[in-house]
């Protein structure tokens, strides 16, 4: 696989498609590129957000707190139906 693309005059690059498809790019994502020893890696930007941060508490607490967790868990191992 050899991909390239050529350099902008205002410093800009296509990535191309192969490539988008495999680090799972869209328009408007953003990317870093990353200087590893001899080589510079570019892969997708990392957010330093949970994206799962809006969702803590929306079902709101576990019935029992931890010892119901705990109990739920052990009824599911318990539970012969799955084997």
């Amino acid at each position: 696989m050899n991909n390239s693309s050529t350099i902008s005059s205002k410093g800009q690059i296509t990535i191309p498609q192969e490539i988008r498809k495999r680090l799972g790019l869209a328009t408007g994502d953003r990317v870093e590129f990353v200087m590893e020893q001899d080589r510079t890696v570019i892969r997708p930007a990392r957010s330093e957000v949970n994206p799962f941060e809006k969702f803590i508490g929306i079902a709101g607490p576990f019935p029992g707190g931890e010892e119901g967790i705990k109990a739920w868990i052990d009824d599911m191992r318990s539970d012969k139906d799955y084997e």
